[in-house]
Parts: C-alpha cells; structure tokens; sequence
C-alpha cells in the first residue's frame, strides 16, 4: 500500500473531504504511475479521482466499528515515534 494513503475510518472528527480527495489522488497516481498525467490522460485522471473520492465517501460513512473513535493527535504522535525508530536505526 503506498505509504502516503492513511486509514481515515473511525476518527472523531471525521475524515474531511480534502483527506479522502488526497487518499483518492494518491491512489489515483500509484495505480496509473503518473503523479502529473498528460494532457491526453488528463480527463480520466480526473474522473478516476472523482469516482474514487464520492465512493470513498460512501464507504467512509458505511462502515461500522465497535472501537472508540481514534484521536488524531494521539495516533499523529504515534505515527512521529514509529517514524524517529525506523530513521534512526539507519
């Protein structure tokens, strides 16, 4: 999975629709291996982002768990800690 995706399901608050559009457009470029398409490619680019996003959405608001919500600032520093051990060992 590319490292650049999050997991935005069970957060309070919840995924904004700017973190579900990144998700999709980083999803969109590791799958067509073009971070900047051509002007030929550019429309299916687009909508494959588009697509992605709204059903992304829905999947986001679907889903059920019976784990309490995450905090974003707690999993943020987990995420930093994860990070400082992986690049210092090197």
């Amino acid at each position: 999975m590319c490292r650049n995706i999050h997991v935005l399901s069970n957060f309070e608050p919840a995924a904004t629709d700017d973190e579900v559009h990144a998700a999709a457009l980083q999803y969109v470029r590791k799958i067509s291996g073009s971070a900047h398409p051509s002007k030929a490619n550019q429309e299916a680019f687009d909508r494959a982002v588009h697509e992605i996003t709204h059903i992304s959405q829905h999947l986001l608001e679907d889903l059920v768990s019976a784990a309490p919500p995450k905090n974003r600032e707690i999993e943020a520093k987990k995420a930093k800690a994860r990070s400082q051990k992986r690049f210092a060992a090197a």
